[in-house]
């Protein structure tokens, strides 16, 4: 991996890749019923990745990750937890005992950083959720209830949260918030009355928020480039990706609509000749290289959060989303004088 872009962030640059690829690889590594040729490299990957969790957890290995070096480390062990909670039976239980036992150990060591005020709490609620789904009898409820109120205080209406108190115009919404938000919501909604009230309103915005984003996608695949970490790509659609995977789209969007937008964003995207350098490694930018979009915490690990795009991988193949004709997405419909439904906040 090329370490030599923001060289002063090269010790996180392999937890970040690693990290952030399995976040999207996941749904694919559970996935049931894949077959022929798919079904031969899904049972490579299984295996590469339980092996991969063994090298990077380990700390005796060359390829051992230092969950401990920084907060940044916080942020990509929370993201390997997150891709655990999407691959409980193909990724977690499938570890042998030892890596299960060293990652265990790999996770708490990130309890040391304190979170700010900001979706940084969700990464340390990711990661205790990630003790939960490998075994771990000592993972820690408050983190995670912590969280789970923090950001219903935070949201700010129709679909929308703030990453921390203010609002921000960027895609935190996606990246991290929402995604990570329901997954726990998913997962821990019926510890308590209070959560169990909370979910449904929490799903209800995510709903939303996916709608939002299908209709930022502009009929060129295109989107509109605002806020920070940008160089991150379609990792922009996660949570539209993510409720395509979990059949959380809104009635007004049709499964093969979102495929279609999704895949319009990623061909536009890979148009660029110069997205990868010559050893295939990612390199910053949105169109190409364009290292001037990357903010200083960014390295060539960072830019792998853009795998989130391929979650719908997950589904089988005979799912609407795949085996639904071809349909224009809504700004498509609008810009060639289709028709499509009025949009509308919730409450």
């Amino acid at each position: 991996m090329p370490l030599d872009f923001h060289e002063d962030r090269k010790e996180y640059a392999p937890l970040e890749a690693f990290g952030r690829s399995m976040l999207g690889l996941a749904p694919w590594l559970e996935a049931e019923g894949v077959c022929g040729e798919e079904k031969g490299l899904q049972e490579k990957y299984r295996k590469l990745a339980v092996l991969c969790m063994d090298r990077a957890a380990d700390p005796d290995s060359p390829d051992y990750m230092g969950f401990a070096r920084g907060g940044q480390n916080l942020v990509d062990t929370a993201f390997l937890s997150h891709a655990l909670v999407r691959a409980p039976r193909h990724l977690a239980e499938a570890l042998p005992d030892a890596t299960r036992n060293n990652l265990i150990r790999a996770l708490k060591c990130t309890r040391d950083f304190i979170p700010g005020e900001s979706n940084w709490i969700l990464f340390s609620a990711m990661v205790e959720a990630g003790l939960y789904v490998l075994g771990e009898a000592e993972f820690d409820k408050m983190r995670i209830v912590y969280a789970l109120r923090t950001f219903d205080d935070w949201y700010k209406g129709d679909g929308v949260y703030g990453d921390g108190a203010i609002f921000h115009w960027d895609y935190y919404n996606s990246f991290v918030i929402q995604p990570m938000y329901v997954d726990l919501m998913d997962l821990f909604g019926d510890m308590s009355d209070e959560f169990r009230m909370l979910k449904p309103k929490v799903l209800k915005r995510a709903v939303r928020y996916a709608a939002i984003l299908e209709r930022m996608i502009a009929p060129d695949g295109t989107w509109p480039i605002l806020g920070r970490s940008i160089c991150y790509r379609f990792g922009a659609f996660q949570m539209l990706a993510q409720a395509a995977l979990e059949h959380r789209l809104p009635d007004s969007l049709h499964p093969a609509q979102v495929r279609c937008a999704l895949t319009a964003v990623l061909e536009k995207v890979m148009q660029a000749p110069d997205m990868f350098d010559q050893n295939g490694w990612l390199q910053p930018g949105v169109y190409g290289c364009q290292p001037e979009l990357a903010e200083g915490y960014i390295n060539t690990g960072s830019l792998y959060l853009c795998t989130a795009l391929f979650l719908p991988l997950g589904l089988p193949a005979d799912d609407e989303f795949w085996s639904g004709e071809e349909e224009a997405w809504s700004s498509l419909k609008v810009w060639s004088g289709g028709q499509i439904c009025r949009d509308h906040a919730i409450d």
